[in-house]
C-alpha cells in the first residue's frame, strides 16, 4: 500500500486548535500524524486532495509546504526506526509501526483505565466477549485479553494495522482474533470499544447497538466535548443509555449500556 506524506508548517498557538485541525484532516483520510508530517494512502490523497488543500488554506496558522510520495518499503523502515517499543502497565509492550494507538494518547489511556476498573469484577469480566473496532496497534484488545476477557475480536480497515496488531498480540502472548474489515464483525459482544473519529462512530452506531448483548456496554472515544451531544443523540436513537463521560484534557470518552 503506497502513501503520500503531507508536510505542513504549524503556527497554531493553542493545542486544542491543533487537535481540531488534526481531527478534520484525519476525517479526510490521513491515518498517521508524525509532528508536522501527515501520512495518507495515495489513493485517498488523489480523491481528497482538493478538500485537504482547502482545509490547510482555510486554517489560520497552517501552511501547506508540500506533498510527496512515500514508497511503501521506506514507510515501514522509517516509522519503525523512529518509534521504538512502548512499555505500558501490566507488562504490555507495543511496537507502533505505522498504526495509531501506542497507548499514551489521552483517548487510549482513558480506555485502558476504564478497562482496568471494569476488570476488578473478575467473575463478570472473565466471561466477556470484547470487540475492539478500529484496533490500530491492537493495544486496547491486548489490554482486554490481559485483564481476563474470555474472547477478544479486533478489526481495522487498514491491512498494515491488522499486521501490526497481530504482531503485538504475539509479542504479548495474547490470543486475539484480528481481522481486516470496515464493518462490525458478526457476533454478540458484551463490550465494544471504538476509539476512532466521530463520523466513523456515528456511521456505525446502529451496528454497535445491534451487536451488543443485553446489558452490553459501548465505549466511545476519539473526539471532543462539542462532539458529545450528537453522539449521545445517535446512541439514544439506537436504545442505548448514557452511563458516564470521562475527560482527559480536551478529549472525551462516552459510555453507554444496552438495557
Amino acid at each position: 500500500m503506497l502513501y503520500h506524506v503531507i508536510h505542513i508548517e504549524n503556527h497554531i498557538a493553542q493545542e486544542w486548535q491543533r487537535d481540531i485541525f488534526d481531527q478534520q484532516i484525519c476525517e479526510l483520510g490521513v491515518d498517521t500524524i508524525d509532528c508536522n508530517d501527515y501520512y495518507i494512502q495515495s489513493e485517498l490523497w488523489e480523491s481528497n486532495r482538493a478538500a485537504i488543500e482547502a482545509l490547510c488554506t482555510g486554517t489560520d496558522g497552517i501552511t501547506l509546504l508540500g506533498v510527496e510520495a512515500c514508497p511503501d518499503e521506506n514507510w515501514n523502515a522509517t516509522w519503525e526506526a523512529e518509534h521504538p517499543m512502548q512499555e505500558l502497565p501490566l507488562g504490555v509492550k507495543i511496537i507502533p509501526h505505522c498504526a495509531f494507538g501506542a497507548g499514551h494518547h489521552e483517548t487510549t489511556s482513558m480506555m485502558i483505565e476504564a478497562l482496568m476498573n471494569l476488570s476488578r469484577s473478575p467473575l463478570t469480566f472473565s466471561h466477556y466477549s470484547v470487540l475492539d473496532h478500529g484496533t490500530g496497534t491492537g493495544v486496547l484488545a491486548i489490554f482486554a485479553k490481559r485483564l481476563g476477557a474470555q474472547q477478544v475480536v479486533a478489526v481495522d480497515i487498514d491491512d498494515k494495522s491488522v499486521v501490526n496488531a497481530q504482531e503485538n498480540a504475539a509479542l504479548n502472548g495474547e490470543q486475539i482474533d484480528v481481522r481486516l474489515g470496515d464493518t462490525v464483525p458478526e457476533g454478540t459482544y458484551d463490550l465494544i470499544l471504538a476509539n476512532i473519529h466521530r463520523n466513523i462512530l456515528l456511521a456505525n452506531m446502529q451496528a454497535y447497538a445491534a451487536h451488543l448483548a443485553p446489558q452490553g456496554e459501548l465505549w466511545l472515544s476519539g473526539f471532543y466535548e462539542e462532539d458529545c451531544p450528537i453522539l449521545q443523540q445517535a446512541a439514544a436513537q439506537q436504545g442505548l443509555t448514557h452511563t458516564a463521560t470521562h475527560t482527559n484534557n480536551e478529549w472525551r470518552m462516552l459510555c453507554f449500556i444496552k438495557q
